[in-house]
């Protein structure tokens, strides 16, 4: 029986692995979902935004290049064709070109002598200036188109331009025809496309978003409800069950169903073990109680040798320390099932646990273990309580101070009161209790690594009494060796 109750709480335990009450891991879930998910669309809707920006800009710009260099071509193509005239009619030619440029009111037409200045322009540019634009240089150096693409010096605008050699029939360079315009627009046209997708990666970007934070929802409340179900089965709610108003039929709801099921097998288990100690404890008492007559019966006989007499002194001991725990286990059985009630009246605890003192001392002093008893030094007011429940609490935990702590040969008493509470402190000097056990050993049929015999549920019982008087028993380890046993029961309020 004693694994059974282990293996439902370590089952338990094992669900509560899972996210925990205030959803942190749940959190946890929902970030790294968004992380390797939406983040993984995020960038690919970023890479997108971005070579489409990268390719309009090229687009935008090559095709304003390639329409100047055409325009370059082709004008010097007809002058190096059709215009063969004297130097000055070539220059009279060009002049009267530029002067009737038709597309000067987006492109700038100059024509440049071989020292780099204008000579005459479509727009406003003087004569005489200089553009210092590197295209220019090149075409007069090499005698090839050339393209430059930066802010003019002049205005401090942004434009592209085009230099084209003008050659005169015997191969030289006469001059330049160069084109420049403005990239103002081609700026504007590119941002607002750039704009324009990169608002639509936006609203794609929070459609999957929601999509996947619905769908999140969809998985983290089951998970959650799951984990609150998971915590109340560990705490003892054998039974409980999942609502299962999930309309997806997924592995979601086999996990529900699975947890169910086991929440209803650990209830039948729980339960069958209560009936189980109940019935056996019912039926142990009345043999017990005939073999403890018997046993002191016979320890009165005059006629026992010693080794009889110590022979039937072992038996009484021993039929007196089943008997604790047979009247353990049944009370134990009447809290599972509700059948646990308390003698509430006004109750005087330290007369209580000097009661308990005293009933003990002489069987610890016969076994070397020495009691201190530290009062509280004042009035203690009157609690609601049992005394005969609390005086077992008190036997019981002095039982174990000397059980378990007799390497120290003392146990030290005291009581004090606060504001809100009376606390009771029984403290061995023994080796005290692991720090990942002290809690695990108020669970029933828990003993650690104890060697000590025992049915592990005198503590159980203890801190169930206790839960009674609407106290709490605390286990905590002394820092200079030995275990404190605290019983904390709350004083009534004052009106």
């Amino acid at each position: 029986m004693r694994h059974i109750g282990t293996d439902i709480k370590a089952g338990a335990r094992r669900l509560l692995k899972m996210p925990d009450k205030d959803g942190r891991l749940l959190n946890g879930i929902t970030r790294r979902w968004m992380f390797s998910n939406i983040f993984v669309f995020a960038i690919i809707i970023v890479l997108f935004v971005s070579v489409f920006a990268v390719s309009i800009y090229g687009y935008y710009y090559t095709s304003v290049q390639n329409g100047l260099e055409t325009k370059a071509q082709t004008a010097t193509d007809f002058f190096a064709a059709y215009i063969t005239k004297t130097y000055a009619e070539y220059y009279d030619s060009a002049y009267q070109y530029a002067t009737d440029f038709e597309d000067a009111d987006t492109i700038e037409l100059q024509f440049i002598n071989t020292s780099g200045k204008v000579v005459v322009s479509s727009y406003s540019t003087p004569a005489g200036t200089a553009p210092g634009t590197p295209d220019v240089e090149l075409a007069l150096n090499r005698g090839e188109i050339s393209v430059w693409q930066g802010r003019d010096r002049n205005t401090g605008e942004r434009i592209v331009s085009v230099s084209a050699p003008m050659i005169y029939t015997t191969g030289d360079v006469i001059g330049i025809m160069r084109y420049a315009t403005s990239l103002r627009l081609v700026d504007h046209e590119v941002m607002v496309n750039s704009m324009t997708v990169g608002a639509g990666g936006v609203v794609l970007m929070l459609l999957i978003v929601l999509t996947n934070m619905f769908f999140l929802n969809s998985v983290v409340r089951p998970v959650r409800d799951m984990t609150s179900t998971a915590q109340r089965i560990a705490e003892g709610s054998y039974g409980v069950q999942i609502p299962k108003d999930y309309k997806y039929k997924d592995e979601i709801a086999e996990l529900v169903d699975a947890i169910n099921e086991m929440s209803l097998k650990i209830s039948q288990a729980e339960r069958t073990q209560t009936e189980f100690i109940s019935s056996v404890s019912h039926e142990l008492r009345t043999p017990l109680t005939a073999i403890t007559g018997w046993a002191e019966t016979l320890s009165y006989d005059p006629g026992l040798d010693s080794d009889a007499r110590r022979g039937v002194s072992i038996m009484l001991k021993e039929s007196q320390r089943l008997t604790k725990m047979v009247e353990e286990l049944l009370d134990f059985t009447r809290m599972q099932d509700g059948r646990f009630t308390l003698n509430v009246e006004p109750l005087d605890v330290g007369a209580e646990l000097e009661d308990a003192i005293v009933g003990y001392g002489e069987l610890l002093r016969q076994e070397d273990i020495m009691v201190e008893y530290v009062p509280y030094d004042g009035d203690l007011p009157l609690i609601s309580g049992d005394g005969a429940r609390l005086r077992q609490v008190f036997l019981n935990l002095m039982d174990n101070a000397a059980k378990y702590g007799r390497a120290g040969k003392r146990i030290v008493v005291s009581l004090t009161c606060s504001e809100s509470d009376l606390v009771i402190s029984i403290r061995d000097y023994g080796p005290g209790i692991p720090e990942d056990e002290l809690e695990k050993v108020k669970e029933k049929f828990y003993k650690g690594k104890s060697k000590e015999r025992g049915s592990g549920i005198g503590l159980a019982v203890c801190d169930e009494i206790v839960k009674y008087h609407g106290g709490a028993l605390v286990l905590r380890n002394a820092p200079d060796g030995g275990l404190i046993a605290e019983v904390r029961l709350p004083l009534p309020e004052t009106k």
